[in-house]
């Protein structure tokens, strides 16, 4: 039974849905979109397309921890590397696609289709983050098909998300934390309780990492960690871009160096686990991203790095072993710990710093971090479009309001995630998108041709992991 259920046929269809899928898009973009007037042969733009090429090293920065960073962090399973870098390859290039034409549809222009250029294509690799994200939950048990309708769906609703809490509840969410990292670890949790509801799961012989595959997955660790403050500033400008880069740099090193002294704690002889090293250490960037561009002090970063690299760590110790066990839930990379979490306290203090801010911090870029604190006529509103390019008509928000309106946007969010995820994975279960049968979860051998290692002796002895360092199922 060592093909079960994912036998030659089946792989065919999979071929055959991926060849249809790439079609579709392609259909799509010709439809849909079009050049941006800053990619068009228009001196008259020129301005425009200097102010937009600056932004092209920080989308680098970002398309660099897509690929490279969620790619080569999700390598730790000691059987699972050729997939995990291999299939965030492939999906995430179907998906940045994807978001584009999402965007877009959002975006368009009655008369002239949907605008490309270099700040959509930042929005879709920030995009691209939620279904990889996602992935995570349910690495080494899916089909590559079942990954890319996953994030077709996720994508969509994504979107409708995003543009909720940006259009109409009109919150601040700068690094994505709320419609990005909580968006998609709930969403994937969702996923993968209904992938897993009619079976009790064991803990898999291949579910759990090596010596060489937790340094692959520390490469991933540390291109985020180094690429996180352009991740959580790449959309802001002048100063608030700075605070973003300042408070994201602090934040995320005290979550660094708490997830490291946390470890020791919690693990056998005071050592440190490469589980938690390898993801607690970048809780602090998420922490920090509702609130990355908002007047927090340097102290306030700091203390919310702490409470994230701890809130991480204990999570993986302790929260993640009775999910499993009491929901059923598993969450083979712990996305719940690093994304979930994290972005649920990164929401929560950005409402608290909406709450505070005031203008005599602020001055008048006030109203240019919170656009609803605005006044919606007068004199004052006036004068600051005279002054400030980025300030348009607002809706006369209290501080207080804001803060509400921002817990809002969380609640709706983490809402929004866990049912369309639960519906998701009932659409995942369609015999369509294949499925893993249990012998080759967590297996290269499901996709790829290994052709160092005869399939035999690619089968790796059922055995137990020594001290803290075991599969999430079983910690």
């Amino acid at each position: 039974m060592g093909e079960g259920m994912f036998t030659a046929a089946s792989r065919k269809q999979q071929v055959c849905l991926l060849f249809f899928v790439q079609v579709v898009l392609i259909v799509l973009m010709g439809a849909l979109m079009t050049y941006g007037p800053e990619a068009k042969d228009n001196r008259e733009e020129w301005r425009s397309v200097k102010k937009s090429l600056r932004i092209y090293p920080m989308y680098q920065d970002v398309h660099v921890m897509i690929w490279i960073g969620f790619g080569f962090l999700m390598t730790f399973l000691k059987r699972y590397g050729q997939s995990a870098v291999g299939l965030t390859f492939l999906v995430g290039a179907v998906l940045v696609q994807v978001a584009l034409i999402c965007e877009g549809v959002v975006e368009m222009k009655q008369d002239n289709g949907a605008y490309l250029s270099l700040e959509s294509l930042l929005s879709a690799d920030v995009a691209v983050a939620t279904p990889l994200i996602s992935m995570g939950a349910l690495l080494g048990k899916t089909t590559y098909i079942q990954l890319v309708f996953m994030g077709i769906l996720e994508l969509i609703m994504f979107t409708v998300n995003k543009y909720v809490g940006e259009h109409i509840l009109m919150v601040v969410d700068a690094g994505d934390s709320m419609f990005v990292h909580a968006f998609g670890a709930y969403f994937g949790l969702a996923v993968s309780f209904v992938m897993g509801m009619k079976e009790k799961r064991k803990a898999h012989h291949l579910e759990g990492p090596s010596y060489n595959s937790d340094i692959f997955a520390m490469i991933g660790t540390v291109f985020l960690w180094l690429f996180w403050p352009s991740f959580n500033s790449a959309a802001l400008e002048g100063d608030d871009q700075q605070r973003a880069i300042i408070n994201t740099l602090l934040s995320i090193s005290a979550s660094c160096v708490i997830a490291f002294a946390t470890s020791a704690v919690v693990s056998k002889d005071s050592k440190f686990n490469m589980v938690h090293i390898q993801n607690s250490t970048l809780a602090g960037g998420v922490a920090i991203g509702t609130a990355a561009g908002m007047m927090c002090e340097p102290v306030g970063a700091l203390i919310v790095g702490l409470l994230a690299g701890l809130l991480s760590v204990l999570g993986y110790k302790y929260l993640t072993p009775l999910i499993h066990k009491h929901l059923r839930v598993h969450d083979t990379c712990g996305v719940h710990n690093l994304h979930g979490m994290p972005g649920v306290l990164a929401g929560i203090f950005g409402a608290l710093m909406a709450g505070l801010a005031t203008k005599e911090t602020y001055n008048n870029s006030l109203y240019e971090i919170f656009p609803a604190r605005a006044p919606s006529s007068g004199d004052l509103l006036t004068e600051l479009m005279e002054d400030y390019n980025n300030i348009s008509p607002g809706v006369n928000r209290s501080a207080l309001q804001q803060a509400g309106y921002q817990l809002l946007a969380l609640a709706i969010t983490l809402g929004i995630a866990i049912v369309s995820g639960l519906v998701t994975g009932l659409i995942l279960r369609l015999s369509v998108c294949g499925s893993i049968s249990e012998e080759l979860k967590f297996d290269d051998e499901a996709h790829w041709e290994l052709e160092e290692e005869s399939s035999d002796e690619s089968k790796v002895k059922e055995g137990t992991n020594s001290g803290d360092q075991l599969p999430m199922a079983t910690i």
